[in-house]
């Protein structure tokens, strides 16, 4: 049925009683008693309301009341809510979109399009039909008490844009979008909420500021207009007239003169801006007369119906004015698909509302918020990291999102204070920070409020400004961005607008370069900090966090990795466990399973670090030669006597590199070097002392010291041993990393792990990349190993589970390395840089190519590097599914690592599946890793 037909044959069935309900829209709540309920439904079948408008609630609840409401209308109801910023501004459950401020400071129009189709697109499972949004105030006024944050910005041509790709998101999607507060509230020090605000602006400036948004979503085809309760006497000299009571302003300003064919509501009439000058019932007809079409948040239907029906007697308003109007609604109806209304499907009602897509376009308007608005000597993003200590300081709220993003790019101490505490609290706080190089700031707590300076403490400021005397200060204001007036004077100010979980796992992503800034500050705040500030700051090539949707994988697909990691901890292949997933440079998985033990001490976190086993060999010695081959100080053609001449007369003395790396120079898989040194069971006491002793200062597990003389007598035990008979045939060999240790030792004439820190890890920020943790990390933190009973007799934790390498001081070529799935996540990442990573560049790309591809017909391997089996179809320890210039290594107590270049992909494994006995295969038995890892494949959307 035609728009036209279906208008006429609603309206023809309508009472005259019944055609004045339409023009009703009242409040209803999802959060309120049954009476509530019952007076919403009585005013639907009784008075045949047009719309209702929901305020406070929960999607279910809604939801069902919707459908309750709409199957009692004899007309079907518009549905709308006031959600600026989302449903979640109304309803618990849902997330919120930025607020208009945030969006100013966003570039890309674009986005705010795919916001407006987003938030249509739950507005339509809600079964509801018109969003007041967007507001398209210019806000010209920093003390403007009720707008503020809620417009896009101060500049006419910038809120037009914005406003204009927001409706045009709603309106392509199927829900009215609805622009406000008309003629303008951008200029106002009186929220009309609590009273009527006078704007004393003369008619010139009003058409040349506040209407041009309107003039231009006119042009745009804007559906509805909202008109405001406010004074402008150059509009309408009555007295204390409101704009939205005003037929100067309704009917001739905003219908003829402007010509806007749409619907118009007023703004809600139980509002003091208008409510202090008509009582209920009255101001309905007032807005009526002035020109208005739907009386928005009416308070009184039936008293307002039977004036409007006096009025109409008296001749003040005709019964064909009031139909036209009618007839105006329910071609809104016909518009919105009342036509054939449909009950809302309430089922999992909450997750349709809240998808992969829904995080994806949160996630990336906040992104391009974020404002660097003073960068002093190029600060941001830090660089160096290995030069500077940093603390981070949050004011007003804990910052844990804030706080735990910091930390996966370096080591950073966290300081916590509330608002405005005294002068000895901050005196305290200076002495504990004295010694640190740079000094992260939050600034949290921050109001909308501009008559209390934003909630920001004078005393807070001075605290900061005495800290910046001293050391580096990077302060991120977490709120109003009219509060950055504070911060004045401030070297280093990044603004995120507003304190969610988004901005605090966001802003830390800015200060590292983990992704650019791009954000420009949409309103003049000060002398310092004016409208345009900010701009692109380029990003320093680090790891960034976000959603797999955003790099085109799919989430759905991606939580079938709780179904394979539950199932371990089911079966008990491993207590626990860590899963990492990095797409083009961006985290978009990273999830703890489980526990630290079978006994379920403590859940494993993202902070939970792990013995990497035989990971070791490509993360710690394989990074150091490449290092070393990069420079042309190691050349993989030479023999190992070449570089150890001690070896000269041994078998291993003309044994290639790059034989040795590629597991193919004859050497044994491994030798149990322990056995030498227990008997009977025991560990030999002159070998082992129960506390260190002159003579036995080398520790091998707690409360057990091994003679200092252990790790030249491993030395020479590997040295010793034999070859196997049958020279270049693959055979997997710890033997090789012994080797290969000793040789980069030589030529830096450094400890591995030492080499390592200074090069690697502490440049790379990661700081719990490390050998021997238990010497500098909390036990409670490391994921016991295996409970040693052949050889250490103790649980282990905090040492490293390899006999070998644990007597060999903790610092061996093939194990002994610590860490988390991030760190590990970031060392692949360099991997997949070709050698790069922030600031560092460390080797070349062709010898990360030389290292990582395929080196004989014998096995799958490169130097060092594991790689999938060659056969099409078979994967190795690989997903069968990964590309075969796919790289990495696997470790013996349940851990992986794994990166391919094609498709720009990291995969992090790691377990204690050794806990509490290392005969334990049922992680290798079931796949557990390799499953994982055709999952990650499986989510790549095609």
């Amino acid at each position: 049925m035609s728009q036209e037909n279906w208008v006429d044959s609603v309206f023809q069935s309508l009472s005259f009683e019944d055609r004045l309900g339409q023009l009703f829209m009242v409040a209803a709540y999802s959060n309120k008693d049954q009476r509530h309920v019952d007076e919403i439904s009585e005013l639907v079948k009784n008075e045949n309301l047009g719309g209702l408008i929901f305020f406070q609630g929960g999607p279910n609840r809604q939801a069902r009341l919707t459908n309750y409401y709409q199957a009692q209308a004899k007309t079907p109801l518009l549905i709308a809510m006031d959600a600026e910023w989302g449903i979640g501004m109304r309803l618990d459950s849902v997330p919120n979109f930025p607020k208009a401020m945030t969006l100013g400071a966003i570039q890309n129009p674009n986005l705010i399009y795919e916001m407006g189709a987003e938030i249509a697109r739950q507005f339509k499972e809600l079964g509801m039909h018109i969003n007041f949004a967007p507001v398209v105030d210019v806000n010209s006024n920093p003390e403007n008490p009720v707008i503020g944050y809620r417009a896009f910005g101060e500049n006419k041509e910038m809120v037009t844009k914005r406003a204009v790709a927001y409706m045009k998101g709603l309106q392509d999607n199927g829900v009215m979008a609805n622009a406000k507060h008309f003629p303008g509230h951008g200029d106002t020090e009186t929220d009309s909420h609590h009273d009527l605000p006078v704007i004393n602006h003369p008619e010139k400036r009003i058409w040349e500021i506040d209407l041009y948004p309107y003039q231009e979503l006119f042009r745009e085809d804007l559906m509805s207009v909202m008109v405001a309760h406010l004074n402008v006497p150059s509009l309408d000299q009555g007295a204390n007239i409101p704009t939205s009571l005003s037929k100067p302003v309704v009917t001739d300003l905003l219908q003829k003169r402007m010509n806007f064919q749409g619907l118009i509501f007023t703004d809600a009439l139980n509002m003091r801006g208008v409510a202090n000058f008509s009582k209920p019932g009255e101001v309905d007809l007032k807005a009526l007369l002035a020109g208005n079409d739907v009386l928005l948040y009416s308070q009184d239907v039936p008293k307002a119906k039977v004036l409007i029906k006096e009025a109409v007697e008296r001749g003040l308003i005709s019964e064909n004015e009031i139909n036209r109007r009618v007839k105006k609604v329910l071609k809104a109806k016909y518009w919105a698909g009342l036509d054939h209304y449909k009950p809302i499907d309430t089922y999992r009602i909450a997750d349709r509302l809240n998808t992969p897509k829904t995080r994806e376009v949160i996630e990336k308007l906040y992104s391009e918020s974020i404002t660097v608005a003073s960068n002093k000597d190029d600060l941001l993003p830090f660089q160096n990291l290995d030069l500077k200590r940093f603390a981070s300081l949050t004011i007003g709220d804990e910052g844990t999102e804030f706080s735990k993003f910091l930390n996966n790019y370096t080591k950073v101490d966290h300081f916590h204070i509330p608002k405005a505490e005294s002068e000895s609290v901050h005196y305290n706080l200076m002495k504990q920070l004295e010694d640190y190089d740079v000094v992260i700031v939050g600034l949290m707590g921050v109001s909308n409020n501009p008559q209390r300076a934003f909630g920001i403490a004078p005393g807070d400021i001075a605290l900061l400004r005495n800290l910046e005397a001293r050391q580096k200060l990077t302060v991120v204001l977490f709120g109003n961005a009219y509060g950055a007036k504070a911060l004045e004077g401030f070297g280093n100010v990044v603004l995120a607008y507003e304190n969610s979980t988004e901005t605090q796992k966001l802003a830390p992503q800015v200060l590292f370069g983990g992704r650019p800034s791009q954000g420009i500050l949409p309103v003049t705040v000060s002398g310092e900090y004016s409208h345009g500030v900010g701009g692109y700051l380029p990003d320093a090539n680090r790891l960034s966090y976000g959603t797999p949707e955003s790099v085109g994988m799919n989430s759905e697909v991606l939580e079938k990795i709780d179904e394979v990691a539950n199932r371990m901890i089911q079966i008990q292949a491993a207590p626990g466990a860590n899963v990492l997933v990095v797409k083009a440079g961006k985290v978009v998985f990273e999830r703890s399973y489980g526990y630290l033990d079978y006994s379920k001490s403590a859940p494993v976190s993202q902070e939970t670090i792990y013995d990497l086993a035989s990971v070791t060999k490509v993360l710690a010695t394989t990074q150091a030669a490449m290092f070393l081959h990069s420079r042309g100080e190691l050349d993989m053609n030479k023999t190992l006597v070449n570089y150890l001449p001690e070896l000269k007369g041994t078998n291993k003395a003309n044994l290639v590199l790059k034989d040795v790396m590629a597991h193919e120079a004859g050497l044994k898989a491994f030798i149990p070097h322990y056995v030498k040194t227990v008997q009977s069971g025991q560990w030999r006491g002159d070998f082992y002392k129960p506390t260190p002793q002159p003579g036995f200062t080398r520790p091998v597990a707690n409360d057990m010291y091994g003679i200092d003389a252990l790790r030249d007598s491993i030395w020479n035990w590997t040295v010793q041993s034999e070859l196997l008979p049958k020279p270049n045939k693959y055979v997997y060999s710890d033997l090789t990393m012994y080797f290969m240790q000793a040789v980069i030792e030589r030529i830096v004439n450094q400890p591995l792990d030492e080499f390592l820190d200074q090069n690697f890890y502490a440049p790379l920020g990661l700081n719990t990349l490390t050998f021997n943790p238990f010497l500098k990390i909390p036990l409670e933190k490391i994921a016991p190993t295996e409970n040693d009973v052949a050889f250490r007799k103790r649980q282990i934790q905090g040492y490293v589970h390899d006999p070998g390498a644990a007597m060999y001081g903790g610092v061996a070529g093939h194990a002994g390395l610590f860490g988390t799935a991030n760190d590990l996540a970031v060392m692949m990442q360099l991997m997949l840089n070709k050698g790069t990573y922030g600031d560092i560049t460390l080797y070349k790309p062709e010898t990360v190519e030389a290292f990582t591809k395929r080196q004989s017909s014998l096995s799958r391997r490169g130097w060092g590097w594991d790689k999938p089996e060659p056969e099409v179809g078979k994967g190795g320890s690989a997903s069968k599914l990964a590309p075969k210039s796919t790289f990495g290594h696997t470790g013996f107590t349940g851990t992986c690592v794994w990166a391919d270049p094609e498709n720009q992909l990291v995969y992090v494994f790691l377990s204690n599946r050794v806990y509490p006995e290392a005969e334990n295969n049922k992680l290798l038995e079931e796949g557990i890793r390799t499953k994982i890892h055709d999952i990650i494949y499986e989510s790549m959307e095609k």
